[in-house]
């Protein structure tokens, strides 16, 4: 089976949600798996405050989860229109791979959650797209082709997957918003299974 990793981090549980779907359309495609991981929260005094393992939901990642997999789907909350400071920071310490080329030419898509219906969800969709071209990815968004992308009124850009959570982040996931976060895990795993075909 050729594996997609789907990484995120989610504070109040939308991320999380929307990373569900996404491995959900991944696992749609005859061939793929999804492989679900997180990131730890960081502290603002520098002292690791976070256990070895989380006590729920997904592991936490590992470079080697990156460097094994095939396609990645990399979701983060909006931040003042950028990425949440525990996927920034988890992205800085992966330089190691960025030296021997280990994510080349391998898919990614990014995807989202915001407050608000303005509050940054395309900047941050577009500067989480920023390591991933370092690193020498190629970058999958939404086509128009996808219905739902021209009929939401919620989240969802062509940029990505997005979800507008609410100021308590407590509005449901609306079904144009799963349809798209399907979509997306449906192209990138495709997408990778032809770039890289299962031997």
């Amino acid at each position: 089976m050729t594996q997609i990793l789907v990484l995120y981090y989610s504070q109040g549980g939308s991320v999380r949600d929307m990373a569900k779907l996404i491995a959900r359309g991944i696992e749609s495609v005859e061939g793929a798996t999804a492989r679900i991981r997180t990131v730890p929260k960081i502290s603002a005094n520098h002292e690791a405050t976070e256990p070895e393992v989380p006590s729920t939901g997904a592991p936490y990642v590992e470079l080697a989860d990156l460097e094994e997999c095939a396609g990645l789907a990399l979701g983060s909350p909006t931040r003042f229109g950028n990425m949440a400071a525990p996927m920034k920071y988890f992205l800085d310490g992966t330089t190691s791979l960025w030296l021997k080329g280990a994510l080349i030419n391998k898919p990614a898509a990014v995807f989202t959650s915001t407050g608000s219906m303005h509050g940054g969800q395309e900047t941050t969709l577009l500067t989480m797209m920023l390591p991933l071209l370092h690193h020498g990815m190629l970058l999958l968004g939404l086509p128009y082709s996808e219905p739902a992308l021209a009929s939401t009124s919620s989240g969802g850009t062509p940029y990505g997957a997005s979800h507008v959570a609410g100021a308590m982040d407590d509005r449901p996931i609306s079904e144009d918003e799963k349809k798209l976060c399907i979509a997306l895990g449906k192209r990138l795993a495709q997408t990778a299974l032809q770039l890289h075909p299962a031997t």
